[in-house]
C-alpha cells in the first residue's frame, strides 16, 4: 500500500490533466457529433459511489436517447440496444464516452484504475430480467468501498460484460488485493489497445 499512497494519486493528477488537455479538440468533435445527431444534450450525468461510501457525480457524453432513463427506467444497455445513438454507438465502441471522467480523477473522486464506480442501487440482471438492489446487500460491496472506482480495471477488461454484480466483484477483489503502479501501468496500456481496436462494447474477449 505505501506505493499506492507514493505514487498512484500523483500519477492520477498528471495523467488526467495531461488527457484533458490533449483531448479537447476531441471534446469539441464530439459534442458538434452529438448536436447534429439528435440536437438533445451533450453530457449524460448519474450519482455514483465512491471511496468510502462518498457519493459523487460523474459526466460522460451522452450515448443514448434524451431522457432514456426516464422513459425506459436504467438498465444495462444490451447487444443493438435501441435506445443507443448512431453518434453513440461509436462513442461506446471507442469508450470516448468516458472522456469527461478525467474532470473526475483530476478531483480525486476517482483513479485511472479501479473498480467501476457503482450506482447506489445497482441493476441487477438475473437471465432475461433485472432488478434494483442495494449495494450495500451485494458481496464484496465493503471491500470495494476502500479503493477509489477507476475508469479502467480488471473487471472493465475481463470480465464478461453481463455477468451479476456478485461474480463481478469477484474481479474486482483480485485487483484490490494485488494492486500496484505497475499492474496499473499494465490495465492502462491495455484499455489504450482495446480503445484502438474498437472492442469496449463485444461480448467475447476485448484484446
Amino acid at each position: 500500500m505505501k506505493e499506492e499512497y507514493l505514487l498512484k494519486r500523483p500519477f492520477d493528477l498528471l495523467l488526467s490533466l495531461t488527457g484533458i488537455v490533449a483531448s479537447s479538440p476531441l471534446w469539441i468533435i464530439i459534442t458538434l457529433f452529438i448536436k447534429l445527431d439528435d440536437k438533445g444534450p451533450v453530457f449524460y450525468t448519474q450519482k455514483r459511489v465512491g471511496i468510502y461510501g462518498n457519493l459523487f457525480k460523474t459526466y460522460k457524453f451522452r450515448t443514448m436517447i434524451p431522457d432514456s432513463d426516464q422513459i425506459y427506467g436504467y438498465k444495462q444497455a444490451g447487444e443493438g440496444d435501441k435506445r443507443i445513438t448512431r453518434a453513440g454507438k461509436y462513442l461506446r465502441y471507442t469508450a470516448m464516452d468516458e472522456l469527461p471522467q478525467l474532470l473526475s480523477i483530476f478531483a480525486g473522486d476517482m483513479s485511472f484504475v479501479g473498480p467501476r464506480a457503482l450506482l447506489p442501487n445497482e441493476i441487477e440482471v438475473n437471465e432475461n430480467t433485472t432488478e434494483s438492489v442495494p449495494i450495500e446487500q451485494i458481496t464484496g460491496y465493503k471491500l470495494r468501498q476502500s479503493v477509489r472506482p477507476g475508469l479502467t480495471g480488471i473487471a472493465q477488461i475481463y470480465a464478461p460484460r453481463d455477468i451479476n454484480r456478485k461474480n463481478k466483484f469477484r474481479y474486482d477483489k483480485i485487483y484490490i488485493k494485488n494492486q500496484s503502479f505497475c499492474l496499473d501501468i499494465k490495465l492502462i496500456l491495455i484499455s489504450f489497445w482495446i480503445t484502438f481496436r474498437g472492442t469496449w462494447e463485444s461480448r467475447d474477449k476485448k484484446f
